[in-house]
């Protein structure tokens, strides 16, 4: 949740940005203060070096072109033609892009529950994106900046799919490499293309907004992958509009319409149908061969045996065996329930 708040701000806080510098030079800015504040935040603490498994790497690849490259540069194009509170609530389709990309591409299960309040979600999408206009079919004018942020929602949620296939390694890691690799290639793209740095103020503005808004909150989000799967944290993560709007009714002063208000009214029908889940069954692991941080004492899957004691609640990373297990307890679809339905 607290990564949904941090991206949720975001949004409503880079629309003043926007008229100091181009739609894509600020995406990259904001990536690139995220990718800079990371590395400087490892460096301080003495991070481990990471080293990815060659599958792994390719992953995380399409997981920078996606959402680092492609999903800000839409989202700052649709931001500079509509109101922030009315992108904030249509960022909401990121976690239906999340969840039927998982479902249907990645293999994700999901209920009755999960499906009717992704519908209501779409239903508020459809509500939002249509012009207010006299004449709301007028062309292509009125829908771009819509369809631009809704790009931005596929764009993030098939890198939320992509990601959660490297979520077991080092969090702040992942996210840092997205913010470097991402940034520092849209602001030589957004140069290249004429745009020019803005002043040394917006410049700082930005890159600390985006440490905070996509930096701290994609490690919390990488976290929330790991143990959630990516449907689920997709729709967690349905809260971030809610407090982008709120922030920019409040501190913005952006007009409340009936569009706003019945879309919200429908974006929170979904998410309660997502936060009131409760999966359980009999379900089998097989066995399998990995490595990660994991915690030993009440985790059931990890009561492997070590050459020395280790003390319960002791988090720590190395390659273990999960042996055959069956048993029944509420879970979520992470690392370790991959199962059939």
């Amino acid at each position: 949740m607290t990564a949904a708040v941090l991206f949720g701000a975001g949004t409503p806080l880079a629309k003043p940005l926007l008229g100091q510098t181009s739609p894509w030079l600020l995406a990259a800015l904001l990536y690139l203060g995220s990718g800079l504040g990371l590395w400087i935040v490892r460096r301080l603490s003495k991070a481990p070096a990471v080293h990815l498994a060659p599958n792994e790497r390719w992953w995380l690849a399409g997981a920078i072109v996606s959402g680092g490259m492609v999903g800000p540069v839409l989202l700052m194009l649709g931001l500079s033609r509509m109101p922030a509170s009315t992108v904030s609530l249509l960022l909401n389709a990121e976690g239906m892009m999340t969840a039927l990309l998982a479902w249907f591409a990645f293999k994700e299960n999901f209920d009755r529950r999960i499906a009717l309040g992704m519908l209501a979600i779409l239903a508020a999408c459809l509500l939002l994106s249509w012009p207010t206009g006299n004449e709301p079919l007028a062309g292509i004018e009125s829908w771009w900046p819509a369809m631009a942020v809704l790009g931005a929602c596929l764009a993030w949620g098939l890198d939320n799919n992509l990601t959660r296939k490297v979520s077991l390694n080092d969090a702040s890691y992942i996210a840092m490499s997205k913010g470097l690799a991402a940034g520092a290639t849209n602001l030589l793209l957004a140069m290249l293309a004429g745009a020019q740095l803005p002043a040394t103020s917006t410049v700082l503005a930005a890159g600390l907004l985006g440490f905070i808004s996509y930096g701290a909150s994609l490690v919390l989000f990488v976290l929330g992958l790991r143990h959630l799967g990516a449907a689920r944290t997709g729709a967690y993560f349905s809260v971030a509009p809610f407090v982008g709007a709120l922030v920019a009714i409040v501190f913005l002063g952006e007009a409340v319409t009936s569009q706003l208000i019945v879309a919200g009214a429908l974006m929170a029908v979904g998410l309660l149908l997502h936060l009131t889940e409760r999966h359980a069954h009999e379900h089998l692991h097989q066995p399998m061969l990995h490595k990660h941080f994991h915690q030993h004492g009440d985790d059931p899957h990890h009561d492997h045996e070590h050459e020395s004691p280790v003390p319960p609640g002791t988090r720590h990373s190395h390659w273990h065996q999960h042996e055959l297990l069956s048993h029944n307890h509420a879970h979520f679809p992470d690392a370790h329930h991959r199962h059939r339905h």
